[in-house]
């Protein structure tokens, strides 16, 4: 790369999009780091633990998905910052009032709004950045993006170690709001102004189904990333049942498992975007990558080691496996014309954030049945550990098939000049 390229890739754009992707990370991931602390400190019984964290999960994860929609036709329609004000005001709001919850019926209405706020900071970043960089950086921009954007678990970790669940929720809001201090100075997307001055439909969600190949290219652009939110939705969030059913020698706790999964997420995400470059292709570096995740959930489920250090580090290398999280929303914003980028490039990863809400119904469907049917055969607890264990494996190989299937729908789009529109006739 040239001088001027490194000059580019350390723009006002690149840098606020990434420090807000930064706190999106925080505020999103927390709830998983302090899902047990929250729920106890507002008297669920452990028995309940699971399942009512697998509640509010599910609520956080509706919110992300309506968000989607609600931020990417408004990113289309008024622009990619009136999105990344809107989306992080609202979050930081509710995030400060997740501090305050004195029941488990208000945590599920906040975590629905947070998930709201939470779903548009990402695909705006993303559509900004790849429409102000030059197509031969793009995926270098994107990248640096969810690099530094996945380092907000590892803060976020923290944070909860040193200050209660409640304060950590007031430090997100509190980040949030001063980032808001920092986008005043960034600039629209010159493509997009470009655009808004046509006479032509902009954030028009439903043109995304009139057309036969437009609707299987954005199928395919949401199916490809089940496997990474499988991973932290239900291996990752749930990671303190999964070392039990192991039985891990040694205490797992949530917070740690997010964080060295996030940190293998980080360095995926690196190597897979410099892989990307230097192979000029997305499609071959994700196939790959997906490979790659089968094997870390087959050894995330099956360890050879059962202690508490090796299980943080299946999830560290779990992490590097999904690790192709830039390029799956990267892809999405290349697979469409200007006057739909936002509103693609914002509700696919929502959407496939939303899939952990069917994900959970079938994980817990499957772990409950195989559980009943070796009910007979072995003790309850054997039987518990089996149904958790297989019904993740299940789940998992599902995903990954899916996604197989659903790389074969996009176009590969690595250097496309992103300066067109989608015309009705497309």
């Amino acid at each position: 790369m040239e001088q001027k390229d490194y000059k580019q890739l350390l723009s006002l754009p690149v840098i606020v999009a990434a420090l807000g992707y930064f706190v999106d990370i925080y505020d999103l991931l927390l709830f998983s780091i302090v899902r047990r602390p929250s729920l106890i400190s507002l008297g669920v019984p452990e028995d309940e633990l699971f399942n009512k964290g697998e509640f509010l999960l599910q609520w956080q994860m509706t919110g992300l998905l309506v968000g989607g929609l609600i931020w990417g036709i408004m990113g289309d329609k008024r622009g990619r910052l009136s999105v990344l004000f809107g989306s992080i005001l609202l979050y930081s709001l509710a995030n400060i009032a997740n501090g305050f919850v004195t029941s488990v019926d208000q945590y599920v209405v906040l975590r629905f709004i947070a998930g709201i706020g939470l779903a548009g900071e990402l695909g705006a970043g993303v559509t900004l950045v790849s429409e102000t960089l030059p197509p031969h950086i793009r995926g270098y921009g994107t990248t640096i993006i969810a690099t530094v954007g996945l380092m907000g678990a590892v803060l976020a970790n923290f944070i909860s170690k040193v200050f209660d669940w409640q304060v950590s929720y007031f430090i997100g809001g509190g980040l949030g709001l001063l980032l808001l201090i920092t986008r005043i100075s960034v600039f629209e997307s010159g493509i997009f102004l470009r655009t808004k001055e046509k006479e032509i439909s902009r954030g028009n969600f439903f043109k995304l189904f009139q057309n036969g190949r437009r609707f299987k290219k954005f199928i395919g652009s949401i199916f490809i990333g089940l496997p990474i939110w499988y991973a932290i939705g239900i291996l990752v969030t749930f990671s303190p049942e999964f070392a039990k059913a192991l039985s891990i020698t040694g205490n797992v706790v949530a917070g740690d498992a997010v964080m060295f999964s996030y940190l293998g997420l980080a360095v995926g995400d690196m190597s897979s975007g410099v892989l990307s470059q230097m192979l000029k292709s997305r499609k071959k570096v994700v196939a790959i990558y997906i490979l790659l995740t089968l094997l870390f959930i087959v050894l995330f489920l099956f360890l050879p080691v059962r202690t508490a250090e090796f299980f943080y580090t299946a999830c560290f290398i779990l992490g590097i496996g999904i690790g192709y999280w830039a390029l799956f929303v990267t892809i999405a914003a290349e697979q469409f014309g200007t006057n739909l980028r936002s509103t693609v490039a914002t509700s696919v990863p929502n959407f496939i954030r939303g899939t952990v809400v069917p994900i959970t119904l079938l994980f817990k469907f499957l772990r409950d049945t195989i559980s009943s049917s070796n009910a007979t055969s072995m003790d309850l607890t054997q039987a518990k550990n089996t149904g958790i264990l297989y019904g993740a494996l299940i789940v998992g190989l599902l995903t990954v098939i899916i996604a197989f299937i659903a790389l074969t729908a996009v176009d590969e789009t690595y250097g496309r000049d992103l300066n067109f529109e989608e015309e009705d006739r497309a």
